[in-house]
């Protein structure tokens, strides 16, 4: 038998695929991380200067001018269809987490932030979209939104509407 070997390739083109293939997959094990990071250590923050919402890439501040608290209420999406969660356009979805842009059924724009879709605060916004937000104790989150402004605490009968 004789043996005839093939000649080596390059390597280069080998070499550089392996290295932009490893750093690929380390970017999305980092995503993936924070996004799984994130549905145990999100958060809003009430300030003069905003809400703030930390976690995931959807974090942001939004002026609290730019909330139309008077239409803000609580509310359990088990019991309004129009505000569930149709269709995710740029966000994470990781079990009972949400986060990020959505469509509701009402064809709304919303930005998420779910975890408990029983105890949710609903909040329009003057740029086009509302909030979903999950909180322990939404009532006491709407009447810091309201302290934040200035504002009276609202309308209790609406802000434990749902609960």
């Amino acid at each position: 038998m004789q043996v005839f070997p093939i000649p080596p390739a390059s390597g280069r083109g080998i070499l550089w695929f392996f290295v932009i293939m490893m750093v690929l997959l380390g970017a999305v094990t980092l995503m993936m991380g924070w996004a799984a990071w994130s549905t145990r250590n999100s958060r809003a923050e009430v300030s003069p200067a905003g809400l703030k919402l930390v976690g995931d890439l959807w974090g942001r501040t939004i002026p609290l001018d730019r909330l139309e608290l008077d239409d803000a209420r609580v509310v359990d999406l088990r019991g309004e269809p129009d505000l569930v969660p149709r269709r995710r356009t740029m966000g994470t979805a990781l079990g009972d987490y949400s986060a990020g842009w959505f469509r509701l059924r009402s064809g709304e724009k919303a930005l998420l932030y779910l975890t408990d879709r029983r105890r949710v605060v609903y909040i329009p916004t003057l740029d086009g979209y509302s909030l979903l937000l999950s909180q322990s104790d939404p009532r006491r989150f709407l009447d810091a939104l309201h302290d934040a402004t200035g504002g009276a605490a609202g309308n209790t009968d609406e802000a434990t509407e749902g609960e």
